[in-house]
Order: C-alpha cells, then structure tokens, then sequence
C-alpha cells in the first residue's frame, strides 16, 4: 500500500486530513509542498491541476483524492482503523457530514480570510470582507458553545470527521478571536481537541512552519 498527501503543516485544511490518518495510524509519504516551490506545485498540478492542496494519491487502487471531507470518506472505506470518522448508521453519517462542513464554512473559510488579508498589500485589505468574516465567527461560537454543553466530542462520545475539520479551524479561529471569556464551552472542547494525541502530533509538526504565519 502507498498513500502519497500532498500538503502543507500549517494549513488548516492539511491538518484536518492529518488528524484523520493518524487517528487510525494509517501509513502515508508525506509530500510537503513549500511555500513558493514553483516546481512542487507543477508536480501538484500533474496529479490535481486546479493545485489545491492537500490531495491524496493512492498507488495500489491509482485514484486522486482532492478535497478534504472526500479524503476522510475515502479513508473510513478503504483504509479504516480503530477510531470510525465517518458512522455506519445513515442519519448519524449525514449529521456528521453536515457538521463537518459547518466547520470548514463558517469556521475554516472566515478564518482563513481574516489571515489571508494580513498578506495583502498595504492599501489593498479588505475591510469589509474582514467584518463580515468575524462576524460569521461570532456566530458560529455561539452555536459551537452551545451545542458543546454537554458533549466531549461533536457527535457525542465518539471522535469523528467533524471533530478533525473542528480542531485545526478552531484552534487558528482562536487567535483571532478568542474563544473566552464569552464562549467557555467551546473553548473546553478545544482544549480536549488539543489534547488529542492526533491533533497534538499535527500541532508538533507544524511548529517549525510557524514564522510563516502573518501577524
């Protein structure tokens, strides 16, 4: 067996798959793309031209997997272990799959478009783009807090797919805006998503990397 991802440790979106592969051990080559690798990208494009990271490529059944929640599913049927990202029962495999993309929507995406305008030259920020981004994250803390009032983990005792999109969205979401003291259920459940040793393993790997993030 040969999983190759295609990713970068301090993207969130890479350490959502991450999370996945080392909840269940599951061997891969890591493929680490560098930031303003001209060449890694173009070698990312062969396999996935639009090069959006991460993406996963399996030699032994030759398929491609892009985006994050598909990789997931990808993993749970193909290469499943002892923790099930994704539950067997429909329904609670369908509120997985709705609270997973609840993270990466309104947790994820409005998180990273507060950073990304950090980057942007001065004169060229997007204020209003960022008001609405925080906006939408206040939002979503509300619902996290209190839907995190009386579980461990999203879907109850179980750690899943919406936990792996949780983690890395919320722990960057976090230092933008912090999650106390408004939020203190939510934050609770972050700290245990740290502690996770999956997650702690991401937070491991990614802290050389950390210089690049913008102030």
């Amino acid at each position: 067996m040969t999983l190759r991802l295609y990713f970068h440790p301090l993207s969130s979106f890479s350490q959502k798959v991450l999370i996945a592969l080392y909840e269940n051990d599951t061997p891969f080559e890591p493929r680490i793309l560098p930031a303003g690798d001209a060449a890694a990208v173009e070698e990312l494009k062969k396999i996935w031209p639009p090069g959006k990271f991460p993406v996963l490529q399996d030699e032994t059944r030759d398929r491609t997997i892009p985006e994050t929640s598909i990789i997931i599913e990808y993993l749970a049927q193909y290469y499943p272990g002892r923790s099930k990202l994704v539950p067997s029962d429909p329904d609670l495999a369908r509120q997985t799959r709705m609270r997973d993309r609840f993270f990466d929507l309104y947790v994820n995406v409005p998180m990273q478009k507060i950073f990304a305008d950090r980057l942007r030259p001065v004169g060229m920020n997007d204020t209003y783009g960022v008001d609405q981004a925080k906006a939408l994250l206040t939002t979503a803390y509300g619902m996290i807090d209190r839907a995190m009032e009386t579980k461990s983990w999203v879907m109850g005792d179980g750690f899943s797919m919406a936990d792996c999109a949780a983690a890395p969205a919320l722990n960057y979401a976090d230092k933008l805006i912090p999650l106390v003291p408004a939020h203190k259920h939510a934050d609770a459940y972050l700290q245990r998503l740290i502690e996770r040793p999956s997650f702690a393993r991401v937070l491991r790997e990614a802290e050389p990397y950390l210089k690049l993030l913008p102030k």
